[in-house]
């Protein structure tokens, strides 16, 4: 993960969450006690976003010490210690809730990523994201695809082209909208084209398609479909895959399935942040 970036957006996100101050804790604490906490596991799961405690809290001070417990891409069982931390009190207290925010985020994609890889049960195939992340959150979401034990298709728009049902209607079929794009593409930017019938498979193969995407086939025709395909092109299979059918897409002769859910559909992993010292009603 990219940490001058994540320090932009989490510095975008204290301004969103504190503004000119947060109140509670500094009228109650100033800027003087020390105190401990622990980051806990509420449910089971698999850890992402330990690195985030340290770049949300270098925003406050420099006067603070975090024990990681248990590292990204880690198992937690509910009830297990996560991290420990220590240092002033309006540090622990103010960033809170951005830590929070985004280790749940991160974690519950992370947990989502390890049940696909599991129900899917085929290592010829690689599980990976697409571009459905919430805004202003890709790039953590796309790290935590990662720690779940999946992989990130393209970054953004700028990183790979893709061809999809409206490029190649607007272009007037794949095989003019395969020629534009190579008559202006670097050489090493690879080409994928979204197909939806056994006549565009073919197309997209004579076209010279780096990687070609079944949309929405089902298995059975995948296999089939698989066969037209030459090994030096990479084959994907896209469109409605999740938890509750993966497991069906077993041996059926793609290199990748990509699955929308893992960001847009990942439910985040409760954790919580509890002050070890006191008594919290």
């Amino acid at each position: 993960m990219n940490r001058l970036l994540a320090r932009e957006l989490i510095a975008s996100y204290l301004k969103e969450d504190i503004g000119t101050g947060d109140l509670s804790t500094e009228l109650i604490f100033g800027d003087k006690l020390r105190g401990k906490g622990i980051f806990l596991a509420k449910d089971d799961g698999i850890i992402c976003g330990t690195d985030i405690i340290d770049m949300t809290y270098s925003f406050f001070s420099d006067d603070y010490k975090i024990t990681i417990l248990k590292k990204d891409g880690e198992a937690v069982k509910k009830g297990e210690n996560i991290a420990l931390v220590e240092g002033n009190v309006q540090t622990l207290l103010s960033a809170e809730r951005v830590v929070l925010n985004l280790m749940q985020l991160m974690s519950g994609i992370a947990t989502t990523g390890r049940r696909l890889v599991e129900a899917l049960d085929d290592d010829t195939i690689k599980i990976v994201d697409t571009r459905k992340t919430h805004p202003g959150l890709r790039l953590f979401e796309k790290y935590a695809v990662t720690q779940g034990g999946c992989f990130n298709h393209r970054y953004a728009l700028y990183d790979g082209v893709m061809l999809k049902d409206n490029h190649i209607a607007f272009a007037g079929g794949i095989t003019k909208a395969v020629k534009m794009v190579k008559s202006r593409l670097g050489h090493m930017v690879k080409i994928e084209v979204e197909t939806e019938t056994r006549e565009q498979v073919a197309e997209a193969v004579e076209a010279g398609a780096d990687v070609i995407m079944f949309d929405n086939f089902r298995p059975e025709e995948i296999k089939e479909l698989t066969a037209l395909v030459p090994k030096s092109i990479i084959t994907e299979a896209s469109g409605g895959i999740g938890l509750h059918n993966i497991a069906d897409f077993k041996g059926c002769g793609v290199n990748v399935i990509s699955v929308g859910s893992i960001t847009n559909g990942a439910k985040p992993l409760d954790i919580s942040f509890n002050s070890t010292e006191g008594i919290k009603k």
